[in-house]
């Protein structure tokens, strides 16, 4: 889920690299199908519901026959709200949470609708620092227990890191997925998860939207992209298994996502409602065998997408409300009985079809069991009561979601101590540990796309003086970059003297006469780009750049693909995401500080030809 957070950015690469990308995977996707094929179909988790318990399932079946329907149904909702405290937010909040959800605050959301969880989100002012969201977490918590039936709450976030993160500095910021999934470790997966884990889990935030299992074989994505740990089947179900162990580790569950795969699309769900054209082959072959490794690495919970998959099922209707899709692929044929969530309700690829009223029932009888973030809360919960009272859902069904929430929150321990403390946050957030695990884990990342004339590293006696241009794209977090200024301040770190210069990510005709006129008398100028396209004038700013005679380094400090449309320079690296670990990352392989490891998790294909690859899967320099 994504849902008002960074613009989409501009398409990448134009759409028929998509089919170029298919046929670039296919041979490497088949060996995981002979594997999937041969295995029986992957058994459901001993975390899982099923595998709880015998004991702890009655003494939890015991406690929802005491609780009420009403209490039961808010058991299934997950909520947003506005504020920085539970109880005391600020009056623009309060009055934002009044207009859109009929309550004050956080703790009168929990008393009226009895919600089993809360997401975080920056943009409603829930993650200003970390001591704050443990307080906040602990606010939530207290209102939960004060409850007739005292039961805390799961409150879950989109921490993916990379591109999506909501909690930034102090906290530690990790290399995305792209970025890892170039790096190519597993353990480097598993130590960021397990990190990333234990500093949400210390302040109060116990499920985490991550990883992403969607494989990105669509160059021009919108949604997706360096989200994705790549466009092969076996190394993101391999790398989304190692994450799911790290978080897990960390103490938060784990939410791979999107079902029943997302990579393949050119419309955003926020804005409108995919169609994925995969035959069921080519859904087997490479959307399964993620979600299917993550099932047998004990997911916690997996996120529903609001795509749809005719050849999964025909009828039109989003996966998020498809029973052939929820309950006959991820329930009955892989196996999985653990907790299923929902994408934001709030988005625009759910409500396409159906009201709001409608979507919260529909997502229950396809399979789901916490429904996210509908747009109102009083229009979807009494949609639940109603169809349960008329007989449209059994109160039966309802129970068994309360279980499988129940059953989640009972092994993460918050029925014994649903509680953060200060102390745990001083001792685990942005430890010095973390952050150097992170630039060790960042500096593996950085992958060398180009360097005609071995102009990198650069040597600051050499070539002393630089000019840093470029995109300075908003930070995921709100709290790292602008990108510029980092690069900048990260090469003079290494010795350099640098100028620095924000261009943006469409730099007019008069920012670029700047540039090239800043450019005199340097002795290399680093471009950072950002998502260029085929009319970007950030292709402009590369070209007339280079005619200088100075050498240019660019930067894609989002999606690789920019390596096929810029002319001119001399070297071109790949950092997947433009937070400030994988910056400064990118800065010591530039001054020679650290060499160039990173491998191509994506086939990076040619402008003027999109079905022949520019380079391939695996492509990578080094010095």
């Amino acid at each position: 889920m994504h849902h008002r957070a960074t613009p989409t950015p501009p398409s990448s690469p134009a759409s028929p690299s998509r089919r170029a990308v298919l046929a670039a995977t296919a041979a490497a996707a088949a060996a995981v199908t002979g594997v999937a094929a041969s295995a029986a179909p992957a058994a459901a988790s001993s975390r899982s519901a099923s595998a709880a318990g015998s004991a702890t399932r009655r003494r939890l079946q015991r406690l929802i026959s005491r609780m009420s329907l009403e209490e039961k149904v808010g058991q299934l909702f997950v909520s947003r709200v506005y504020g920085h405290s539970a109880t005391d937010p600020d009056q623009a909040d309060a009055d934002l949470n009044m207009k859109e959800l009929g309550v004050r605050t956080a703790a009168e959301l929990v008393a009226r609708y009895h919600v089993g969880g809360v997401i975080y989100f920056s943009w409603a002012h829930n993650t200003r620092d970390p001591h704050q969201i443990a307080d906040l977490s602990n606010g939530i918590q207290r209102a939960g227990l004060a409850q007739p039936t005292p039961l805390p709450l799961l409150i879950s976030i989109d921490q993916e890191h990379g591109a999506v993160a909501r909690i930034g500095k102090p906290a530690t910021l990790m290399p995305g997925a792209m970025a890892l999934g170039a790096g190519g470790s597993r353990s480097d997966a598993r130590r960021a998860a397990k990190i990333a884990g234990q500093e949400l889990a210390a302040m109060g935030v116990r499920q985490n939207y991550a990883p992403v299992a969607d494989v990105n074989v669509n160059p021009a994505n919108p949604v997706i992209g360096v989200r994705s740990f790549g466009a092969g089947p076996a190394a993101v179900a391999q790398m989304v298994a190692a994450q799911v162990s790290g978080y897990q580790a960390g103490d938060v569950a784990a939410t791979c996502k999107h079902f029943p795969g997302h990579g393949d699309t050119e419309t955003d769900s926020h804005y409108g409602l995919p169609v994925i054209t995969h035959t069921r082959e080519e859904w087997e072959r490479l959307d399964r065998p993620p979600f299917e490794e993550a099932v047998r690495a004990g997911i916690d919970s997996i996120m529903t997408a609001h795509i749809v998959v005719p050849s999964l099922d025909p009828s039109g209707d989003p996966a998020t409300l498809s029973r052939p899709i929820l309950t006959g692929v991820l329930r009955e044929e892989l196996g999985y009985d653990g907790v299923v969530v929902t994408d934001s309700l709030a988005m625009e690829g759910v409500r396409t079809k159906y009201g709001d009223d409608r979507v919260p029932v529909l997502a229950l009888k396809a399979g789901c069991d916490q429904l996210l973030n509908p747009p109102s809360i009083a229009v979807a919960w009494n949609a639940v009561l109603a169809a349960v009272r008329g007989g449209e859902l059994t109160e039966q069904r309802i129970e068994q979601s309360v279980l499988r929430v129940l059953l989640l929150k009972d092994r993460l321990g918050l029925l014994r101590d649903p509680y953060a403390s200060h102390r745990e946050v001083d001792r685990t957030v942005g430890a010095a540990a973390h952050l150097a695990a992170a630039d060790r884990i960042a500096e593996r990342t950085t992958t060398l796309l180009e360097n005609a004339g071995g102009l990198l590293p650069l040597d600051r006696r050499r070539q002393p003086r630089l000019l840093v241009v470029g995109a300075d794209a908003g930070s995921p977090s709100g709290t790292t970059g602008p990108p510029v200024p980092v690069l900048a301040a990260a090469l003079t770190e290494l010795g350099f003297t640098v100028t620095a210069l924000p261009t943006g990510t469409s730099p007019t005709a008069a920012k670029i006469d700047e540039a090239v006129a800043a450019a005199a008398g340097k002795d290399a100028v680093v471009v950072a780009t950002y998502n260029v396209s085929a009319g970007s004038s950030q292709r402009t700013l590369v070209s007339r750049l280079a005619a200088t005679g100075a050498p240019v380094v660019a930067v894609a400090i989002r999606n690789p693909y920019d390596a096929a449309r810029l002319t001119g320079q001399r070297a071109v690296l790949a950092a997947y995401c433009w937070t400030d670990v994988e910056l400064r990352a990118a800065a010591r392989v530039i001054a020679g500080r650290a060499r160039p490891r990173g491998r191509l998790p994506v086939p990076v294909q040619r402008a003027d030809d999109p079905a022949r690859a520019l380079y391939p899967v695996g492509h990578g320099l080094t010095y």
